[in-house]
């Protein structure tokens, strides 16, 4: 074997040349294998052989370098020791054995914690979004930053920016909602997390599914979406904007979807004028997986994989993902029919490029093997998974029931989430994707040949300590516990439906933890590709709830779930409705201190609970002429008003807002309003509570909703403790596109409310803008809030 030696003197590997000298000093070295292969990525596992680096498996895929290489730790069963390992060994090839040593991106999956068997699995994107804490989200971005550096991995793709209003998308638990405001303020935090200050310790972050993947035709995977430029622009793309302009997002994904007849990946609009030229976006477009191909195999757009990469190089995307196909041979060919330029793939190519520079991957390849294990699975990472899991959980309703007392009698548990620690994890945990592995292996192929696992790769489904709630409700109440399954989540037998009735009814208080299986494999009930028509629960959980209702019982219902779920009956006739979400490997435990009132619950929804599916889409900013049939108001048979709207979040406490104050009465446009509230904690225990700011503006040109979140703050009170809570309120936060399709911020007034909900606020003044028409105002994505002790 002869190893070639890069040249070492070239003004690319020179780390004090400017970034830009040194991206065009070796694109002006490579053929045009080489830049091809800069676009291209192939699975971790075909390099290697029994969990180790195979330089003869991989001489062939290697020959000419890599752009990516597709999940070390999520795509085997390596531990984070192992993982490094790996990716050194594939670092060390190519810098040593390539002829221009170029080192490869390596990314993973990072939708709930890095997707590998010892990282600390987080709260799913939508419990996270509950939390209404970005810097929550900033927190775990930055623990997955420093678990990914630990273990080699450079890219991660996340976070999901979709706004989701349909809940029947299997996908709904990757967003963080229905708000554009909420997922622009929780995506901003998470890229900078994950980003961090500077990438030369930083992960690029990947901002998907772009765009308006989750507006999908009858809330199904990969279905069109019907989306007019407006509501695109100041819903759908708002997230992305404000990720690409204030967080300085450096990766975007384009979506599996179409847009009026374009699919995402062909779409030049979006990816060309909208993303690089109207925002000056610098970064790299991956593709989905196996989308470039799908151009033809899928929506049939390209006639054959050679137009289908040469259309979607063209339109923008410059890598594909998880290995390369389309950007192989047929994009050569391309590219010598003149279907494509070479003037195109050196752009592309000079992205990746530059971000292998700027990730610091040229002086620093290899990471401290050692060093992995203990980073990886820190406790500091899981403190942060705690208390997001903490403040993720909603409290929907209750009775009086909750907090359950440790000494008031006997406890029945009962239902199929309640002593299944797999059932907490979302669909992108390490485990729903093993899952997924095995499948494929079993079916020789998963979404195409592409996927398909090698007979040597180890595959481990082990979920690995991870407590249940039963191991933490009997931890603190011991013998008091009473425990039956009562039910599957999807297997059809009420055979348990005896014993678990027996307990409720000998029982003091029955609760019932009930939900889904978030994954992406046929056995799930939410996730990727796991689209529903009902929202009731799955199997015949409806009917152990009336099985148990029936007992005459007090029942707490503990939903476990990816969507929003549950009939009139569990919603009713329960004492209380606690919503957990996929609360990740910390997540018992937060359910059992919310029970028990150890932990006061916090969480507020971030997207509309409708009462059926008949509803979709339910969401709180509809326009004034929607939400309602006209003229009676309610459907026929149901109200139109969702089960429990958009912020709703209940505790053991209970709040107030006095002295709602708007603090101008007019605002020049470009300046910005204070708006400042009093909040006072009027119950008999601490709490935290989160006060929300909503505007309407009456007078615009353009009809708008009749309410729009434009701030919001989390504070936290003891007993009859009081703040003052300001909001400085830009008005380059209140514009809309006009109908020549400008951003614009009209003169007129605004309405401000604050509350606690987007239904239980207040009036807290108006205000009149005045905008000099030849003085167009700046788009501004958010203001600040200042909490102030009274």
């Amino acid at each position: 074997m002869t190893s070639v030696e890069p040249a070492i003197e070239a003004t690319y590997a020179d780390a004090n040349a400017p970034v830009d000298d040194r991206v065009s000093d070796l694109l002006a070295r490579m053929t045009r294998e080489e830049k091809l292969a800069q676009l291209g990525s192939t699975w971790a596992f075909t390099l290697l052989e029994s969990g180790r680096f195979a330089p003869e498996r991989a001489r062939p895929v290697l020959a000419h370098g890599l752009g990516h290489v597709t999940r070390v730790a999520g795509a085997t069963s390596l531990k984070a020791a192992q993982v490094a390992q790996a990716a050194n060994a594939i670092q060390r090839f190519l810098v040593t054995e390539t002829r221009l040593g170029i080192p490869a991106i390596v990314h993973e999956e990072v939708c709930s914690g890095v997707m590998a068997r010892e990282a600390t699995i987080f709260p799913q994107a939508i419990g996270v979004a509950s939390t209404w804490a970005p810097e929550l989200n900033r927190q775990m971005a930055d623990a997955v930053r420093a678990q990914m550096r630990a273990m080699g991995s450079h890219q991660g793709l996340s976070p999901v920016l979709d706004v989701a209003r349909d809940p029947r998308w299997g996908r709904t638990e990757e967003t963080y909602g229905e708000d554009p405001y909420l997922v622009s303020r929780m995506g901003v935090a998470f890229v900078r997390g994950l980003q961090g200050a500077d990438l030369t310790d930083g992960v690029l972050a990947t901002a998907k599914h772009f765009v308006g993947y989750g507006a999908s035709e009858g809330g199904l995977n990969w279905a069109p979406a019907h989306l007019p430029p407006r509501l695109l622009r100041e819903v759908y793309l708002h997230p992305f904007e404000a990720a690409v302009r204030e967080g300085g997002l450096q990766s975007v994904m384009a979506g599996y979807h179409e847009l009026d007849g374009v699919p995402c990946h062909a779409n030049q609009d979006l990816l060309a004028d909208v993303l690089r030229g109207q925002w000056g976006f610098t970064g790299s477009v991956v593709s989905d997986y196996f989308a470039v191909n799908d151009l033809h195999t899928y929506h049939h757009f390209a006639p054959d994989k050679q137009q289908a990469a040469a259309v979607g190089l063209g339109a923008g995307v410059d890598v594909e993902l998880p290995a390369t196909d389309a950007y192989a041979d047929a994009l050569s060919r391309a590219l010598d029919a003149g279907e494509v330029s070479e003037a195109q793939l050196d752009e592309a190519v000079s992205r990746v490029l530059r971000h292998k520079v700027e990730l610091g991957l040229f002086e620093n390849p290899y990471v401290d093997e050692d060093a992995a294990t203990t980073t990886v699975n820190a406790e500091r990472h899981r403190d942060v998974a705690l208390e997001i899991a903490r403040r993720s959980l909603v409290l929907l309703k209750n009775d009086g029931v909750l907090p359950l007392l440790r000494e008031a009698g006997t406890v029945a548990l009962i239902g199929p989430n309640a002593d299944n620690a797999r059932h907490l994890l979302g669909d992108y945990s390490f485990v729903a994707h093993i899952e997924a592995l095995i499948a494929a292996r079993k079916r020789r192929g998963l979404l195409g040949e592409m996927m398909t696992i090698p007979d040597d790769l180890e595959i481990d489904e082990s979920i690995g300590g991870v407590p249940t709630v039963r191991d933490e409700l009997a931890a603190r109440l011991g013998d008091r516990l009473r425990f039956a399954p009562g039910c599957d989540v999807l297997d059809p037998s009420t055979e348990g439906f005896a014993e678990a009735v027996a307990v409720a009814a000998a029982a003091d208080i029955a609760v019932l933890v009930l939900g889904d299986r978030s994954g992406v494999t046929l056995g799930t009930t939410t996730g990727e590709s796991r689209d529903r028509s009902s929202l009731d629960l799955p199997g015949v959980q409806e009917e152990l709830v009336r099985a148990v209702v029936a007992t005459g019982t007090p029942v707490v219902a503990v939903l476990v779930a990816g969507r929003p779920v549950g009939t009139d009956v569990l919603h009713e006739e329960c004492a209380a409705v606690l919503m957990a979400w996929l609360p990740g490997e910390t997540g018992a435990r937060a359910i059992a201190e919310v029970l028990l009132g150890e932990v006061n619950p916090s969480g507020k929804l971030p997207i509309s609970y409708p009462r059926s599916v008949g509803q979709i889409p339910v969401f709180y900013g509809h326009k004034v002429s929607g939400g309602r049939s006209h003229w009676h108001g309610d459907y026929v048979d149901s109200p139109v008003a969702p089960r429990y709207v958009f912020g709703h979040g209940l505790g053991y406490t209970s709040f107030a807002i006095d002295d709602a104050v708007v603090e101008s009465a007019q605002v020049r446009a470009g300046d910005s309003v204070g708006v400042e509230v009093t909040v006072t904690n009027t119950g008999r225990r601490a709490g935290e509570q989160v006060v929300q700011l909503y505007v309407r503006d009456p007078q615009a040109s353009i009809t708008r909703p009749v309410l729009e979140l434009k701030a919001f703050a989390r504070v936290a009170l003891p007993a009859g403790g009081r703040v003052a809570v300001r909001f400085a309120l830009p008005t380059g936060q209140l514009g809309f596109y006009d109908r020549s399709m400008a951003y614009a911020v009209e003169a007129g007034q605004i309405e401000v409310y604050v509350g606690f909900s987007a239904a239980e606020h207040t009036h807290a003044g108006t205000f009149v803008i005045t905008a000099d028409p030849g003085q167009p105002t700046p788009k501004v994505f958010t203001g600040t809030a200042e909490v102030r002790q009274l």
